[in-house]
């Protein structure tokens, strides 16, 4: 047995698979997010762990025999996150999360900097952890003296399971200290930041063995000593290793919390001034590139926030089918945005409000805006040289058929959609631990799920929604001159 654990930003999944990856079962606890103030957005680690004692409890409830033969645990998380521990392992402050923007002068400061962009490979964003730790030497200061390690927030689920500081290449490609061409630390990134190299984790490849099961751990759990747990993986690229997205031409577009265009490269071919993301892959050797938008379904949540109405129902509304763009616009820029604009101060904003406006009209208005916002991912995309010829569409927005139509019609490439069951981040950390253990190549293991249905481009309305996308685009500048 193996067990693939997800942390993510509202929740913790566990998903238990067998060797063969078959799935066993699986079960979820759940967290808040504090946002104390205006873009701020923290988590304590205590919750993290609070979570994952739930999980394990309900899977070792309904499946004791299968639980008690595990052998490996694989960890996927939310990226970014700026966990600061004291020379004992104890937290010193909340953990500053993924979309937590107030670093944006910190962020400024060091893309300057010269090295940043040219040695990571990627514009020191406002949400990434290097530019959170230099706000906390400027802010905090008497908690900056005691920090002995930064961890990110999957590191400190696996120091809390095995005791090891350690990091893999895919979460701390999104750090800003990574040199992501060499897969390694870059003392002068790091040097820059105020940070010294012993505050940082040793770093592992996300299918490498970092240690075992804290004995503790492993007698409450009823398992085994020799329980391995692998280095895992940044959230993006533990999804990836879910779908099979490995070689250069996999990709997946995925509607989630945050929006995500991801493509999966042989080689290591940055182009930072594009905001696109380029990242170590969770396997050796291999790489990716995203466009990433802060607010995808979290768009359609918070206008169920305002409408006090289900989120789902809320999709249900505009039915199964497109038939062209609304004249009323959405910006789904609630939290800023990254790819393209790397524009933390930026705000939403719905426009061309009619008096016969409708509520399936907002509904289809942030659907479009989250879609066109996809789209800037997707020329940014192909501004570095990387075509796109079909996605695997994934994540809870996904589950929309109008959604879907309407991203493959704005992206005008097929978007195929799997079968029901597990391929995300939790079974993608899975099979990082499955590959750590056996040994087995990364590509035998991490296949790509069955399609069930491959959703085209609606041809006769591509003209259509191209216009829209067009009148899309003119919104960024004019909304910017306002804020």
């Amino acid at each position: 047995m193996y067990l693939g654990l997800d942390l993510g930003t509202s929740g913790l999944r566990g998903l238990l698979v067998q060797e063969d990856g078959s799935i066993v079962g699986s079960a979820q606890e759940t967290y808040d997010v504090d946002h104390p103030q205006a873009s701020w957005s923290e988590q304590d680690p205590t919750d993290w762990t609070t979570a994952c004692e739930g999980v394990i409890n309900s899977l070792r409830a309904g499946y004791a025999d299968k639980f008690s033969d595990l052998k490996g645990i694989g960890v996927s998380g939310h990226m970014h996150g700026a966990t600061l521990l004291d020379s004992s392992g104890s937290v010193l402050r909340p953990c500053m999360l993924w979309n937590d923007t107030r670093a944006h002068l910190e962020a400024q400061k060091l893309d300057e900097l010269e090295c940043f962009q040219e040695v990571s490979g990627n514009i020191v964003f406002p949400g990434f952890t290097a530019p959170k730790v230099l706000w906390v030497a400027n802010n905090e200061p008497e908690i900056f003296s005691k920090i002995a390690k930064i961890l990110l927030p999957k590191d400190y689920m696996n120091f809390w399971l095995t005791g090891n500081y350690v990091s893999d290449m895919s979460d701390a490609a999104g750090t800003s200290w990574l040199d992501c061409g060499a897969r390694d630390w870059s003392h002068d990134l790091l040097s820059k930041s105020g940070v010294r190299q012993d505050q940082v984790p040793d770093l592992f490849e996300g299918s490498a063995p970092i240690g075992n099961l804290r004995s503790e751990l492993a007698e409450r759990w009823g398992v085994g000593r020799n329980v391995m747990v692998v280095g895992g993986g940044g959230d993006n690229a533990a999804a990836a290793c879910g779908v099979g997205a490995l070689k250069e031409g996999d990709a997946f577009v995925s509607l989630g919390t945050s929006g995500v265009l991801l493509a999966a490269k042989d080689s290591f071919a940055p182009m930072p001034t594009s905001a696109v993301h380029t990242f170590c892959h969770a396997v050796p050797n291999r790489w990716y590139q995203m466009g990433v938008i802060l607010a995808a379904t979290d768009s359609l949540n918070w206008l169920s926030q305002i409408f006090d109405a289900d989120a789902a129902d809320l999709a249900g509304i505009v039915g199964t089918s497109i038939s062209g763009p609304n004249n009323m616009q959405f910006l789904p820029y609630l939290s800023g945005e990254r790819t393209p604009h790397n524009d933390s101060a930026i705000r939403g904003a719905m426009l061309n409000i009619d008096i016969a406006s409708t509520r399936s009209d907002m509904v289809q208005a942030v659907m479009e805006g989250v879609s066109f916002a996809l789209r800037d991912n997707l020329e940014a995309l192909k501004s570095t040289g990387t075509n796109l010829s079909r996605a695997l569409g994934i994540g809870g927005g996904a589950q929309s058929e109008f959604w879907v139509e309407l991203v493959a019609t704005v992206l005008d490439m097929p978007i195929d959609l799997p079968e029901k069951g597990e391929f995300g981040a939790a079974l993608g950390a899975a099979r990082l631990a499955i590959v750590g253990k056996t040994g087995l190549d990364p590509q035998t293991v991490m296949t790509p799920p069955k399609v069930a249905k491959t959703i085209l481009p609606r041809s006769e309305l591509t003209k259509k929604y191209q216009l829209a996308y067009e009148r899309y685009k003119m919104t960024y500048p004019a909304l910017k001159a306002l804020v």
